[in-house]
């Protein structure tokens, strides 16, 4: 099982063509380098597709999500008052803590 500690969300929409490298490139850009045990978490413009590239202490993994029909409810950056909060240096990023057991817990 791959161990998340913390969730980052895009909240600008990304070209979903871009690979691993260019999703990187933009993370290393805005945080500087990727921590591990990281997931930064990229959607496109519809909200139908996602994108998820993730450290996991040794090397990066990105995994990709289409929906045929609707899409996903994405967080926009609101007003201070919101508990959506982004990096000083990237406000389009909300950081979100994330419990992966807690939602392999629902699956089971």
């Amino acid at each position: 099982m791959i161990r998340i500690d913390a969730l980052w969300l895009a909240t600008t929409p990304i070209d979903m063509r871009m690979g691993t490298e260019r999703l990187l490139a933009q993370v290393v850009q805005v945080f500087g380098s990727a921590q591990a045990h990281h997931g930064y978490l990229f959607a496109n413009a519809r909200g139908n597709r996602i994108k998820l590239l993730l450290h996991d202490g040794f090397g990066m993994w990105c995994a990709a999500r289409r929906l045929n029909q609707g899409g996903f409810e994405w967080p926009l950056m609101a007003s201070s008052n919101s508990p959506t909060r982004g990096h000083p240096k990237f406000p389009q990023a909300a950081r979100s803590d994330y419990d992966a057991s807690a939602w392999m817990a629902k699956r089971a």
